[in-house]
């Protein structure tokens, strides 16, 4: 799957914010619902306007983008 048929940055939608194409679903949005413990249906009962593929091309987006990036570990205990 290529997520780039699925995601778009448009500066007039949610100042550029990564969406689900034709929509003003944010990619922020479907992350937090699932890192709220949101299910995949859940989120297709929610937002009837996505589909599976969006859902799987928000992720694939977020996958790439953490193999471009460096990230050094933090232990948040000792913050």
């Amino acid at each position: 799957m290529n997520w780039r048929d699925h995601i778009v940055s448009d500066p007039a939608i949610l100042v550029g914010k990564p969406t689900i194409k034709g929509t003003r679903i944010s990619v922020e949005l479907l992350l937090d619902r699932l890192a709220d413990g949101w299910s995949i249906e859940d989120l297709l009962e929610s937002y009837p306007h996505i589909t599976h593929d969006d859902i799987h091309a928000a992720l694939a987006f977020v996958s790439e983008i953490f193999k471009e990036e460096s990230f050094v570990a933090m232990d948040w205990a000792r913050l």
